[in-house]
C-alpha cells in the first residue's frame, strides 16, 4: 500500500495557499472532514508538483506547484470567460489552439461551438491530463474524447514556432482563436509569458483571429496588466483587458489579455449565441460579456492608451504615452 506524502501546504486539516506572487495574504481551503484521508493526490511530474485534495465545501481542488488552479465549485467562471469571449468575438472559429489546458476545462467548452472543426490542445505536462481524467471526470475532463482534438505535449512556444515554420513554407493553416489557459509566470508556464511567444501567437493567427490569454489580478498586479497591455498594443491591431470573479483565485478576481491580429470590437459578440449553448452555460451571457470590459476607474485610465486602433495611431502614438521610468518585464519585445 502506497502511503500518501502530505504536503508542506496542509496542515490540521486546511490547505494553505503561500505564494510569494501574491505577498502578505493567503487562502485557505478546509479539507473534506478536516482530514487528510481527502488528499486524493500528492505526485512530483517532470514539470511540477500536483496536488489534488476533496474539499469541505468545493469539490475536488487542482492544486500545481502549490497554487490553486481550479475547484469544482467555481471553475465554470474561469473556463467559460477565458473561452467564450474569443470564441463569440469571432464570427466563424473552425480552428482553435488551446495553449495548457491540461484540466480540460477550455477543452470542455470549446467543444459546445459546434461551427468548430478542429482543436489542438498543446499540454506540456501529459500528467496533469492524466490526473484531470481521473479525479475531475465528471467536472472539466469531460471532451478528451472529442473527435476534433489533437493532443500534443510540448512546450508551448516551441510547438508555435514550429508551427510557424511550416506556414511560412504553405503545409499548415492559420488558428481563429488561440487561448492561452496558462498558470502563472512561474516555473513551466515562464516562457508563454515573453514578448516573443506573444509574437508567435500573431503569426500564427488567421486574419481576424484572437488571442485570449489569462490576464492576472489587477490588486496583486496592476503594472504587470500595464505591461501586458502595452506589448500587446504593439503586436496586435487591437487589444483589451477583461474582468471575472472567482472565489478561489487571489483577491477573487483574474482578467484576460484579449488581442487580435485585425480590428476587433471585443466589448460585443460578433455572432448570436445559439439557445443550445445559452442552456449550457452558468455564467456567460452577451450581457456578462459586455460588462466584463468595464473595469475600475484606477486601471481603466492606465489601459485606455494601448486600446487605440491601428487607424488610430498616426493621431495618437502609444510610444509617447508610455512611462519610461517603467522597468517593462517584457521590455525584451522586438516589436517596435
Amino acid at each position: 500500500i502506497k502511503i500518501m506524502k502530505i504536503p508542506s501546504s496542509i496542515k490540521d486539516g486546511w490547505f494553505s495557499e503561500v505564494e510569494p506572487q501574491w505577498p502578505g495574504q493567503k487562502l485557505s481551503l478546509a479539507l473534506e472532514g478536516f482530514s487528510n484521508e481527502s488528499i486524493l493526490y500528492n505526485e512530483e511530474s517532470e514539470f511540477q508538483s500536483i496536488l489534488v485534495f476533496r474539499s469541505a465545501q468545493h469539490g475536488n481542488v487542482l492544486v500545481l506547484d502549490g497554487v490553486v488552479q481550479l475547484t469544482e465549485n467555481d471553475e465554470f467562471v474561469y473556463q467559460e470567460m477565458i473561452t467564450h469571449l474569443p470564441m463569440m468575438a469571432n464570427e466563424n472559429p473552425k480552428n482553435v489552439l488551446i495553449v495548457g489546458g491540461g484540466d480540460g476545462g477550455v477543452l470542455r467548452e470549446i467543444c459546445r461551438h459546434s461551427c468548430v472543426e478542429s482543436i489542438t490542445l498543446v499540454e506540456i505536462d501529459q500528467k496533469v491530463i492524466d490526473v484531470a481524467k481521473e479525479f475531475f471526470s465528471e467536472s472539466t475532463a469531460t471532451s478528451f474524447d472529442d473527435e476534433r482534438l489533437t493532443i500534443v505535449n510540448q512546450d508551448a512556444a516551441e510547438f508555435l514556432e514550429n508551427q510557424n515554420r511550416e506556414a511560412d513554407s504553405g503545409t499548415r493553416s492559420g488558428y481563429d482563436v488561440i487561448i492561452a489557459d496558462t498558470s502563472d509566470p512561474v516555473g513551466p508556464a515562464e516562457s508563454l509569458f515573453d514578448p516573443a511567444f506573444y509574437e508567435q501567437m500573431h503569426e500564427a493567427l488567421n486574419e481576424d483571429g484572437i488571442v485570449c490569454a489569462q490576464g492576472g489580478c489587477y490588486w496583486t498586479h496592476p503594472h504587470l496588466i500595464e505591461n501586458m497591455v502595452a506589448c500587446c498594443s504593439d503586436i496586435f491591431d487591437s487589444v483589451d483587458y477583461a474582468s471575472t470573479y472567482v472565489p478561489t483565485y487571489p483577491c477573487g478576481q483574474i482578467g484576460f489579455i484579449l488581442a487580435s491580429k485585425g480590428d476587433v470590437d471585443f466589448k460585443k459578440p460578433g455572432r448570436k449565441m445559439t439557445n443550445t449553448l445559452q442552456f449550457q452555460l452558468q455564467w456567460y451571457t452577451p450581457a456578462v460579456h459586455s460588462a466584463s470590459f468595464v473595469l475600475p476607474k484606477f486601471l481603466d485610465g492606465k489601459l485606455e492608451v494601448f486600446r487605440q486602433s491601428v487607424e488610430d495611431e498616426g493621431e495618437n502614438d502609444v510610444d509617447d504615452d508610455i512611462d519610461d521610468s517603467y522597468d517593462c518585464f517584457l521590455k525584451d519585445c522586438i516589436i517596435s
